[in-house]
């Protein structure tokens, strides 16, 4: 599923590619995404692409009049091509710019979103309830000691909430809490200040290595073969269960937390 590093990563591959660019066609091929595709997504054509950002795990494109968004649910993905190109069998929507070129959405499962937003982005349902994003200085240690005191969820699931705060997947979860020091099944009301600081860090951290690692595969967007350009990910705890743990060589562990696999170490992971 991709997550917020390889979100942003997907926004700095393409966006260059459409600033500035005017939608000729949009072309809904399946509308049947996790919610219906809109008619109102017609209203980009003939509209130039203004600017584009990231909200969470939302890719926001503005243009004259309105917004695009974009979630690629569990599967999805953005790439550009050249004219001519063949379609494959997800490519559910394009969008035909002035340069001839096309940015396709694929996906074959189907649960990402394409909606057609008016006034302030940030405003609509699915964003405006959203926690900060965890290079905001409103995600600090002072704001988790605050959310977390008296709750008994583990503090990986609390840390994932994205009322807690934004973009912070399963994978990045294991590996900030591994970095920080803290047992993922820990009571979020019983980590301490000094913990949640570290984790702080370290979930920044974990995040913009993975953006940069990102940041060598942008040329992937504009590949004929549509492979996504997301990173290789180099992981210090996440599906290393019974492998010798980097920091103590004690066998990585595994639990289920929330449906979701969790790794740690018990040892180093107090």
């Amino acid at each position: 599923m991709p997550e917020l590093p390889e979100v942003e990563t997907t926004l700095r591959g393409v966006l260059p590619h459409l600033l500035g660019r005017v939608v000729t066609k949009v072309e809904v091929r399946e509308p049947r995404l996790r919610w219906p595709v809109p008619e109102e997504v017609q209203l980009l054509a003939g509209q130039r692409i203004t600017g584009g950002k990231r909200r969470a795990k939302y890719l926001l494109f503005a243009a004259e009049s309105g917004t695009l968004l974009v979630h690629l649910g569990m599967s999805g993905s953005l790439r550009l091509t050249e004219p001519g190109v063949v379609l494959r069998k997800h490519d559910h929507v394009s969008l035909h710019l002035d340069s001839g070129m096309e940015l396709r959405y694929h996906d074959p499962r189907r649960f990402g979103a394409m909606l057609w937003l008016t006034g302030v982005p940030e405003e609509h349902d699915l964003l405006r309830h959203l926690g900060p994003e965890p290079f905001d200085a409103a995600f600090s240690a002072g704001r988790l000691m605050q959310l977390s005191r008296g709750k008994n969820v583990a503090v990986k699931l609390f840390i994932m909430d994205g009322k807690t705060a934004v973009g912070i997947g399963n994978i990045y979860a294991c590996e900030a809490l591994f970095m920080a020091g803290i047992n993922p099944a820990k009571a979020a009301g019983k980590v301490k200040k000094a913990d949640y600081e570290r984790l702080v860090v370290s979930v920044r951290e974990v995040l913009l290595k993975s953006i940069e690692m990102g940041g060598t595969t942008l040329r992937d967007f504009v590949r004929e073969d549509g492979q996504p350009g997301y990173f290789k990910q180099s992981l210090r705890v996440y599906g290393r269960e019974g492998e010798p743990c980097l920091a103590c060589a004690k066998p990585v562990l595994r639990i289920v937390q929330g449906q979701r696999s969790t790794f740690y170490c018990r040892f180093c992971q107090r």
